[in-house]
C-alpha cells in the first residue's frame, strides 16, 4: 500500500470518527439522561479529538512523492 493511499484511509477514518461523534452528541442530548449521557458525551469528545489529531497528521505531513 502506497503512502498516499494510507493517508487517504487515515483521513477517511477520521471523517468517520467525526460523523460518529456528531451523531453520538446529538443522541445523548436528545434521548439520554444521567450517567449514560455523560459516558456517551465523553466518548464522543474523545472521538472528535482523535479525529482532529489524525487530520492534523494527514494535512501537515505534506505531499507524497510520485
Amino acid at each position: 500500500m502506497s503512502e498516499g493511499l494510507l493517508k487517504m484511509w487515515i483521513a477517511l477514518g477520521a471523517i468517520g470518527l467525526m460523523f460518529f461523534a456528531v451523531i453520538s452528541i446529538t443522541f445523548s442530548r436528545m434521548k439520554l439522561n444521567g450517567i449514560f449521557k455523560l459516558i456517551v458525551t465523553l466518548f464522543a469528545y474523545v472521538c472528535m479529538i482523535t479525529a482532529g489529531i489524525l487530520i492534523l497528521f494527514v494535512v501537515f505531513s505534506g505531499p507524497v512523492p510520485v
